[in-house]
């Protein structure tokens, strides 16, 4: 969409390899706009998020879509976790997010009233939308501007040959004189395929949420969050009330053996084998065993799941709990052990790879198609490798 705009007569095509376009993590998420207030300062992710939430809002304006600012809480439960609290607070302010406030007791139960923590970060800017109608709205745009949508089209193979690429896929060949690829959970295959450095490795994580019962939907108004550990890129199990009014509850993060392990059962013996031989898994192994134990342990008990919400809503009972589905995040790992804590664009001859866009991706994501285009124009990609003609 942005590289249309930024490049008319340009053509474009988009390969998906799905029957259906946001089949993966855009529909499998909690729906948030985030504000930008967890990312260093100074990061792509800083640098996107703030901005990319304005024009998302701006957007779902233009094309009727419903969504809600509705304000977050993070609630610090004890007073150890004030100091993490206050520097969020203040890492917020750095990354120019409105009107936050750290808030006493008493604002927080006008807030919240089943909430209960010592005090908490009030983020009034925060807000629901649902992904999938802005995902088809984004699909709406780039055929409105002469783009071209293949859907069951998995890349098979990338070749460049005398300055063009060759895309093979299930969907019939393209050619083009450009590439991007942005693949998701598939993206590090995809930036590898192409030629790109082969120096970090997709680490699926499965998400997994419960649903509040109708009858109890009114113990969350908006938007309840814990302090987050600022060594993990994970925000804790939280409470959100999505677009819709049905409340959600999660998600954990714990390693999926498969890329699109969204069940438990779901075990790929070749996907798993490939992480494993990465030597920054048994790096991140070693660091975060403990993280990891706790997040399985929520992950096969509700009791220890419950207990992690209680912490933010003490009135939340198991039996006020369903199964809500899961969603995998592709969360990018370095050769050091070290999980992205920002996005990663990287490049090659004639390409551009989007390798690291887990969240907050969908509220920034017309400020990263933006990045993106400005990308290729400011280093002159455009006369280097063609983009002014097509792209795939």
């Amino acid at each position: 969409m942005a590289w249309l705009r930024a490049f008319p007569g340009s053509r474009l095509t988009l390969l998906e390899k799905e029957p259906a376009l946001a089949r993966h993590q855009t529909t499998h998420n909690s729906g948030v706009i985030h504000s930008g207030m967890y990312y260093r300062p100074g990061s792509l992710k800083a640098r996107t998020c703030v901005e990319g939430a304005r024009l998302l809002v701006a957007f779902c304006e233009e094309h009727r879509i419903p969504y809600r600012l509705c304000g977050k809480l993070v609630v610090a439960t004890t007073e150890a976790e004030l100091a993490a609290l206050e520097a969020l607070a203040e890492r917020a302010r750095a990354n120019g997010v409105p009107g936050v406030a750290l808030v006493g007791p008493e604002r927080m139960r006008e807030l919240e009233p089943h909430a209960r923590g010592v005090r908490a970060l009030h983020v009034p800017g925060a807000g629901v939308v649902d992904y999938e109608s802005v995902a088809q709205a984004f699909a709406s745009v780039i055929r409105s501007l002469g783009g071209e949508l293949r859907t069951s089209a998995r890349v098979t193979q990338l070749t460049r040959r005398e300055g063009t690429w060759i895309i093979e896929s299930t969907a019939g060949e393209v050619r083009a004189r450009g590439l991007i690829t942005c693949g998701g959970l598939h993206a590090d295959r995809l930036a590898a395929m192409a030629g790109a450095p082969d120096e970090v490795r997709i680490a699926p994580f499965r998400g997994e949420y419960y649903e509040v019962a109708p009858a109890r939907r009114d113990l969350v108004r908006a938007m309840i969050y814990p302090v987050p550990d600022p060594a993990l890129p994970f925000l804790g199990v939280h409470f959100t009330r999505g677009v819709d009014d049905h409340v959600h509850a999660g998600p954990n993060a714990v390693l999926a053996l498969a890329r699109e392990g969204y069940r438990k059962t779901d075990v790929s013996l070749q996907e798993t084998l490939e992480l494993m031989r990465f030597g920054g898994f048994w790096k991140m192994s070693r660091r975060f065993w403990r993280v990891g134990l706790e997040e399985t342990i929520r992950s096969w008990s509700r009791r220890a799941f419950v207990r992690a919400l209680q912490r933010l809503v003490p009135e939340v009972r198991g039996s006020d709990l369903a199964p809500g589905g899961s969603g995998v995040r592709a969360q990018a790992l370095g050769a050091d052990g070290s999980l992205l804590d920002d996005f990663d664009i990287a490049r090659s001859e004639g390409a551009i790879h989007v390798r690291n866009v887990p969240s907050p991706a969908a509220t920034a994501s017309i400020r990263i198609g933006q990045l993106i285009a400005d990308l290729a124009a400011q280093e002159n990609t455009l006369q280097r490798a063609g983009f002014d003609h097509t792209s795939a």
